[in-house]
């Protein structure tokens, strides 16, 4: 009797806890659907009505994204054959400093080679400081990191997974930067993980972009940086070591805009709405996910066909990594391409690449999709930079991989039920990142 009596609250206590967390899995469910779908701003804004090369525009744009100027030079650096070889060969120059923030950070040949230049600087007396995002990086474990905390580097998950912290599951940081002794920075699309150097069992090298930054510039990735670390590890950074960046008479005017989330709008998406309301001539945005919200999509309709600015988008094509993707942007591509804009997919492999050039003299780069989750709800840092010169480099490879594109036209995108598509983004909301 007394064993029936004890297997009977057993069997309570079980139900009772798998009913707890069916109710915490539907409020989860219930909170990543009005994320994603949820009431957004309007965004509504008019243009300036001055040159986008203006100071007065310069000045605007700097008040509407609270980014201070500051002079800077920009390298292009194409796909992970330039890049990688140039992070490592500023981290095994590090004299003072090295700051890293990666939400992917995947064990094998790129991640081994990073990992053993930080711990022979850090070895050295460099002070070595790491943040990784915890879901981002979920499949590298722990202990990948003891050689470099053996050397004396230091190394922080962000928003770790415990039973405390599941409010903060669905913020991340997104953000892909590397700072070395305060002078010189790295930012773009790339993590760190071997798909972006060659060709793996998934499919083909990625194709991506990360720019090299120097010059007065640095001093806001820093601070970006320091903001992080301040969460990550409770510490706030300091002392001489960090702090190496210094003014510079010459570079481009250009703007560190960050991305926090606020439930809402960010200086990220102010950025875009901004650049993109005041085109006169032509926006073109590489983008591995292109799911605008309303306003954006008002905004990029009005710019084709009320002012006759040439409108190209290219997108990831049939390697994307979350195919779902394509089924619930449809909707949104449809609608552009009705309106005179250019959408194109990205054939070879998959396009990982985050920019926009505005007018052919603004851009955009840095590490945000063009997606709701990028610009409410992830950490993110990009760099707004008036520069002809670089513009003309982003430009003249956006041509170049529109050659290896397919251009999408109304009759090719089909059709799919809206309440399907939202049933995809909330299975795999928690995946869809990179």
């Amino acid at each position: 009797m007394q064993k029936r009596t004890r297997e009977r609250a057993r069997s309570q206590g079980c139900s009772a806890w798998a009913a707890l967390g069916v109710g915490a899995l539907a409020v989860y469910g219930a909170k990543v659907l009005i994320n994603l779908f949820g009431p957004q701003p309007e965004f509504a804004m008019e243009a300036p009505g001055v040159a986008l090369d203006s100071e007065e525009f310069i000045q605007f744009l700097s008040v509407v994204t609270d980014g201070t100027r500051r002079r800077s030079r920009l390298q292009r650096l194409k796909n992970g054959e330039e890049f990688y070889p140039e992070e490592l060969r500023a981290i095994e120059s590090a004299r003072r400093a090295v700051n890293l923030e990666y939400y992917e950070f995947s064990p094998g040949e790129v991640s081994g080679r990073m990992l053993k230049a930080l711990a022979e600087r850090a070895r050295a007396g460099v002070e070595v400081r790491l943040i990784v995002d915890r879901v981002g990086s979920a499949q590298t474990p722990d202990c990948y990191f003891d050689e470099l905390r053996a050397a004396g580097g230091q190394m922080r998950w962000y928003h770790p997974l415990r039973w405390n912290t599941w409010p903060e599951l669905n913020q991340r940081t997104h953000r892909k930067l590397l700072v070395v002794d305060g002078e010189t920075g790295f930012l773009g699309g790339a993590g760190i993980a071997d798909h972006w150097l060659h060709a793996t069992p998934k499919g083909p090298r990625w194709r991506d972009t990360v720019f090299r930054v120097e010059g007065e510039g640095v001093a806001g990735l820093i601070s970006t940086f320091a903001e992080n670390w301040l969460e990550a590890s409770g510490e706030i950074l300091s002392g001489p070591k960090q702090f190496g960046f210094r003014a510079m008479a010459e570079g481009a005017p250009a703007f560190v805009v960050t991305s926090t989330p606020r439930g809402g709008g960010t200086q990220a998406r102010i950025l875009f709405q901004a650049l993109i309301r005041s085109a006169r001539r032509s926006i073109r945005i590489t983008t591995p996910y292109f799911l605008p919200d309303r306003s954006a999509r008002r905004a990029l309709i009005a710019a084709a066909r009320r002012r006759d600015v040439q409108v190209q988008i290219l997108t990831a094509g049939p390697h994307i990594d979350h195919p779902f993707v394509h089924t619930i942007s449809r909707q949104a591509t449809r609608e552009l391409i009705h309106a005179g804009a250019e959408v194109y997919d990205y054939l070879p492999s998959m396009i990982h690449a985050k920019l926009m050039t505005v007018d052919e003299q603004w851009c955009v780069v840095g590490s945000t999709n063009f997606d709701h989750r990028s610009f409410a709800l992830n950490d993110e840092v990009n760099m707004a930079v008036l520069d002809r010169e670089l513009a003309g480099v982003i430009e003249s490879d956006f041509a170049e991989d529109l050659k290896e594109s397919r251009r999408l036209t109304e009759a090719m995108l089909g059709h799919r039920s809206p309440l399907a598509a939202a049933e995809w983004v909330v299975e795999h909301a928690i995946r869809f990142e990179t």
